[in-house]
């Protein structure tokens, strides 16, 4: 298992944890009357965090205790079993092709009420895969068992599967690496997702530089230490009026 991808799970109090809830918080409010539950991750191109995105921001819902379902859905180059050390013999290929119980191909993550579910077998045609009425059927029956379905998807301006799976999911969120991608082709990977009418939820800004990095750790640590301050000023005062109380009854 790779920790540096898990951060939510291994460091829950970093800044970058507290920015996963803070995504996780903002899409469970976004839509009250119909929920999203449906979510897959994409990318302009390779690289840009899609994949630490999607675990992350999985095992933020799962630790509010919803029960989450993670897929592999990124059937050209799958990493979902490589990061949770799972096999990959049976997964969402084997169930789409062979018609067999989605439960075969679920594993239970070390993490409480996070499941995984790898791609399995690479197909030869990943979008009619994943554009089949099986892939629709598959995604409804698995609603009935869990909270939320989060999927990882090939970079959207790559290869055409994310659009495809956009059509079918309640929501998608567009991962930007910052200083990575150029703007024109993000601008071209959200283009080709509202083509295909993607409801599209949100951008995350993936790959901070360093420096801006520490105006959020500074952000942080004014909060709390702002809160630390008026604490220790209360029991400063708590503690004098005590010793002013001990003076005069000494007097």
């Amino acid at each position: 298992m790779e920790n540096y991808k898990l951060i939510a799970y291994t460091d829950p109090k970093s800044p970058i944890s507290e920015a996963y809830r803070t995504l996780r918080t903002n899409i469970q409010f976004s839509s009250l009357d119909n929920p999203i539950r449906t979510i897959i991750v994409t990318s302009s191109g390779p690289g840009e965090g899609k994949t630490t995105t999607t675990i992350n921001l999985a095992i933020a819902m799962a630790q509010s205790g919803s029960k989450v379902l993670l897929i592999d859905g990124d059937l050209r180059k799958p990493k979902l079993h490589k990061i949770f050390k799972t096999s990959n013999q049976v997964g969402l290929t084997n169930i789409l092709v062979n018609e067999l119980d989605y439960k075969e191909g679920v594993y239970s993550s070390h993490i409480e009420k996070l499941d995984i579910l790898p791609a399995g077998v690479i197909p030869p045609n990943p979008s009619e895969l994943l554009a089949s009425n099986k892939m629709k059927q598959f995604l409804n029956n698995v609603k009935k068992d869990y909270d939320y379905i989060m999927v990882d998807t090939p970079p959207v301006a790559v290869v055409t599967d994310a659009s495809i799976l956009s059509t079918i999911v309640d929501g998608t969120l567009l991962v930007c690496a910052s200083g990575q991608v150029p703007i024109e082709v993000a601008t071209r990977a959200k283009a080709l997702l509202e083509n295909v009418k993607a409801n599209i939820i949100g951008v995350v800004l993936n790959k901070i530089p360093i420096n801006e990095r520490n105006y959020s750790q500074y952000y942080y640590y004014s909060y709390y230490a702002e809160d630390e301050s008026t604490t220790n000023k209360k029991r400063n005062k708590k503690r004098n009026k005590k010793k002013n109380k001990r003076v005069k009854a000494n007097g």
